[in-house]
Order: structure tokens, then C-alpha cells, then sequence
């Protein structure tokens, strides 16, 4: 993510605040122009924006719940944001509570959409494609012990997100219990968003989904059949090899899903890299273990370039969560068949890019 300062008084501000700490401004953030900019109220309700003058603004429907910052065009018909309209049910507000659990998804989603609004992925909601869509479900477990809990999980554009989830000491609880080495919201929302492109781009394009099966295996390949065998029998003992994590070795669609979060991660991560300014050039190794974050990895035309800068990168990332006591911030290991995927990854954003309605909403041109 790029570094957001406010225009009233150039402090640094982070991408979630609502409010300048130096200066006092309101901030809100302006997709179109991929900003936070400090604003002003009009006599009309309305708001002026200082990253945007001659335009009026209003606040995403959203923010009376505290769960969002984004600003919307005052004329908008939805009154929503281009995230906040792909919300099809949200936790009921009446329980103590809800609303933090909701704030923190929503946080998380945010995130998702300025990196594909970065990447000018195709943002349709369920109103644009009634059938295809894009919308998520934000559901609790029901009241009574012998009800299913609810599942993360995707189905034909729908994502379901477990309530729960946003409890830290829980979700913590889960990823140890499932042996896991990493498990945020963020990357719920990467990997479930994976499953929703492979269905919109790769099935829908005979040459794409060929290739794909190349890299990841035969989709055709009875999915329950194959999660229960994964959850039964483990991981291959070599699927290192091959698969960025275990879990993406359970299934082609899984491993695109993991492959698809984890291009995410590091395009998102090495924004942030490249607008900080970072260098690692540690004084007792070889030259590739020395990187400079140089240029901007959502506009970059190869893969290699950015694993180029990833790799010693994150091992510095790495180094310094263990100063702190903390694991490891990308605890995986990228082999050159994960490579490979990646850049299949790329690919597809960059091919989605040239073919996506959603470019009027991407936040800067690339």
C-alpha cells in the first residue's frame, strides 16, 4: 500500500484513519484517486476534499457504523462505496459487540479492494451481475449448540465470512489447531476473492484454463473427495516442492485459491516496501541477499522482478519479527514450481487489466 499524508498538513497518515492527529481534519479516502484526503464540511451536508477541490463528496452509508472511511461522489445513487456495495449481509447490530467484529472485517476487506482497484481486476457486485457477482456474507454461529457453525468459504461469487473470525484469540485458536502458520482476515478474504477469479477468468477462457491446469493440476478432480482425503491423510510429505502452503496441495482449485492470496501479499507488502523507500543490504552476505524496493510491483511487467526484491526482503522482514519475539511475517518458502505459479498470477491480472470495466474505479493508472 502506497503512503497516504494529509493535504492540510502533511503529516503521515494511515490508510484506516478517519481523522488527522496533527491537524484535526477529517480524512476519508477517495478510490477514484486512490487518496486519503483531509476534508471539509459545506454548508449542504456535504464535504470538500482537499486532494479533490472542485468536487463534493459525501461518506460511505457505512461510516455511521464506525466500519468505514471511504468517501462517495455527493451524488451517488447507492450511497456506498465501491467495497461497501458488495456487501450483501452484515452481523445483526443489535448484539454487543457485532459492530467490532464487523469493523475489523471491514478493514480487512478495504484492503482487498485497494489492491484490486489497483490491479483493475473486475469489481462486479450482485446488482451488476445478479447471477456472478461479487458479495459477501458476514454470518455468526446461531444461539443453539446443535446448530452448524457457519464456514468460511465461496460459492459461485458469494463469500461467506465466519463471524468468529474476526476474534483474534479465536482465529489464533483455530490456526494452531489446524497447524497452520499463518491465518488473518486479510488472507480470508485474498483466498476467498482467488476462488471467485478462477471462476470468472479461468473457466470462462478455454486457452487460460488450459494453462492453469498445466501449473495446478486437474480441476475436474472431485473436490469433497479430495478436501476429505486432505483432512484425513495430511499433506504429501514433499508438497513443500510444489505448493505454498499444505492446504493448497488438498486441490487445483485450493492451490490456485493460495497461489492467488499469496500474489496478494506480496505485491501488497512490497507497495508499502517501495513507498517507504525500503533497502536491505545486510553487511555479512552475497549480493542476492541485498534488494532495493525500487519500483511499483502492481505495475511490474515480469514476476521475477518482483520475487527478485520478495525474497531478501522478507527475509529482513522475517529477522526483525524475531527481534521482537514474534514469528515469522511470511513464514513460506517460494520454490521455483510456487515461481511459476505466481507468475501465472501475474499474468492473468495483468490480462485481466486490458479486459476490465472496473478501470473508471482503479485508483491510479499504472
Amino acid at each position: 500500500m502506497k503512503v497516504f499524508t494529509c493535504q492540510a498538513c502533511s503529516q503521515l497518515v494511515y490508510f484506516e484513519n478517519v481523522k488527522c492527529e496533527n491537524c484535526g481534519h477529517a480524512l476519508g479516502y477517495i478510490a477514484a484517486l486512490n487518496e486519503i484526503s483531509a476534508i471539509e464540511p459545506l454548508e449542504d451536508g456535504n464535504f470538500k476534499a482537499l486532494a479533490e477541490p472542485q468536487s463534493l463528496y459525501s461518506f460511505c452509508n457505512n461510516a455511521q457504523y464506525g466500519v468505514c472511511n471511504w468517501l462517495v461522489p455527493a451524488d451517488d445513487a447507492t450511497g456506498y462505496c465501491v467495497a461497501c456495495r458488495h456487501n450483501r449481509t452484515i452481523p445483526d447490530l443489535s448484539q454487543a459487540g457485532n459492530d467490532l467484529l464487523w469493523g475489523r472485517l471491514e478493514r480487512a476487506k478495504h484492503r482487498l479492494f485497494y489492491t484490486l482497484l489497483r490491479l483493475r481486476m473486475p469489481l462486479h457486485n450482485r446488482v451488476d451481475d445478479p447471477e456472478h457477482g461479487l458479495a459477501f456474507d458476514f454470518l455468526q454461529d446461531a444461539p443453539v449448540s446443535h446448530a452448524v457453525d457457519v464456514m468460511t468459504g465461496h460459492n459461485n461469487g458469494l463469500v461467506t465470512l465466519a463471524l468468529k473470525e474476526a476474534d483474534d484469540a479465536g482465529r489464533e485458536r483455530v490456526r494452531t489447531e489446524m497447524g497452520e502458520p499463518y491465518r488473518t482476515l486479510l488472507g480470508h478474504f485474498r483466498h476467498e476473492t482467488g476462488h471467485h477469479y478462477w471462476e470468472t477468468l479461468i473457466a470462462t477462457d478455454t486457452a487460460l484454463l488450459e494453462q492453469c491446469r498445466t501449473l495446478f493440476g486437474d480441476d475436474r478432480a472431485d473436490y469433497v473427495t479430495a478436501l476429505q482425503k486432505h483432512y484425513a491423510d495430511g499433506a504429501p510429505a514433499d508438497w513443500q516442492e510444489n505448493f505454498v502452503s499444505a492446504y493448497a496441495s488438498s486441490h487445483p482449485w485450493e492451490d490456485f485459491a493460495e497461489t492467488w492470496a499469496h500474489y496478494l501479499h506480496i505485491v501488497d507488502t512490497l507497495e508499502t516496501a517501495y513507498a517507504f523507500g525500503m533497502s536491505v543490504n545486510p553487511d555479512a552476505a552475497h549480493g542476492e541477499h541485498s534488494a532495493e524496493a525500487d519500483f511499483d510491483p502492481l505495475a511490474a511487467k515480469g514476476m521475477q522482478r518482483i520475487i527478485d526484491r520478495w525474497l531478501p526482503i522478507s527475509f529482513a522482514m522475517n529477522s526483525l519479527n524475531r527481534s521482537m519475539g514474534y514469528p515469522d511475517l511470511y513464514p513460506f518458502v517460494l520454490t521455483p514450481a510456487v515461481i511459476d505459479k505466481l507468475a501465472f498470477i501475474h499474468t492473468i491480472t495483468h490480462f485481466a487489466n486490458r479486459n476490465s470495466e472496473a478501470q473508471t474505479l482503479a485508483a491510479e493508472p499504472t
